[in-house]
């Protein structure tokens, strides 16, 4: 990729850069190739092969060639192409929200599944609270799956639902989904986030602390660590837990992604707050990555 004056076609562009991608020890080389270039190009991967020999101009070049300096720098793909395919459609993400992960399809997936077995869905317009929602992937969704859902999104973060809010709109969901900023940890929260919910649900920060420094450089250097780390990693477990046992409805649903660590104390706090038939699912790589329970008991604020 340092030859001077030479005419590139696209896949020798691509070869030359998946192989400058493996030398540097970046995973799936050949996938961030085509991707940063599909995106330059303003094409999909498909067409690069189409058109494997349409010539490459010099003003793609020289922006592929930076794209590709910012990713071997560690700045996430999804951060440098704004991009995150999440349960198969396109969000928005930028450094103002965390990158959704596959593990987070499994919540929602999880959700939905819990929902239906509980009848929840049969109801008329079902009331979903969605804390810390984002980039709002998974507002968007339940939005996009439950038509007759109103959903209310919460993020401390004002930038975070400028995000969220833009997904919103772009999958033509906005006008149910009220968008809140509001902070789970605050005294006020019950009052601020108003209502009588069927499920609550959130991706919260669970990261403690001391695991911070050991994430990898690109995590821990482009990703808001507001939206990853906590103390002890279960201090908006515990302050979701008090606050969905005073908002859900007797026999709502309350529904967390999980630390790989995290099940047995998250399942220990929210049976204190009266949740029972409490469920754990595995992620992909078999560490439990979803719990849920039902209010059976309910609280006063």
């Amino acid at each position: 990729m340092q030859e001077n004056g030479r005419q590139w076609q696209t896949v020798d562009l691509l070869k030359a850069a998946e192989k400058h991608f493996k030398e540097k020890n970046i995973e799936s080389s050949r996938l961030h190739a085509e991707i940063l270039l599909a995106y330059v190009m303003q094409s999909t991967r498909i067409e690069l092969y189409l058109k494997h020999d349409r010539p490459v101009y010099q003003s793609e070049l020289e922006k592929f060639r930076s794209l590709c300096r910012e990713r071997l720098n560690g700045k996430p793909l999804q951060y440098i192409t704004g991009e995150q395919i999440f349960f198969g459609y396109s969000f928005l993400v930028d450094e103002r929200v965390l990158i959704p992960r596959p593990e987070t399809e499994l919540v929602l997936e999880h959700a939905l599944d819990r929902a239906v077995a509980a009848g929840i869905t049969e109801g008329e317009m079902p009331t979903i609270l969605d804390i810390g929602t984002g980039s709002g992937c998974l507002a968007v969704m339940l939005a996009l799956k439950l038509p007759d859902a109103i959903i209310t999104a919460v993020d401390f973060s004002a930038k975070a639902l400028e995000v969220a809010e833009h997904n919103a709109n772009k999958h033509g969901v906005a006008d149910r989904i009220r968008f809140l900023q509001a902070d789970v940890l605050s005294p006020g929260f019950i009052d601020e986030v108003e209502g009588i919910y069927d499920v609550v649900l959130s991706n919260p920060p669970y990261i403690p602390e001391p695991e911070w420094e050991e994430l990898e450089p690109e995590v821990k250097n482009h990703e808001p660590k507001m939206a990853l780390a906590t103390p002890d990693g279960f201090e908006f477990y515990r302050a979701i837990a008090h606050s969905a046992s005073v908002l859900l409805k007797p026999g709502g649903l309350l529904c967390f992604e999980l630390h790989a660590e995290g099940a047995g104390k998250v399942h220990e706090i929210i049976s204190a707050h009266g949740f029972r038939d409490i469920e754990v699912h595995k992620d992909y790589s078999g560490w439990d990555r979803v719990l849920s329970g039902i209010l059976t008991e309910i609280h006063e604020e």
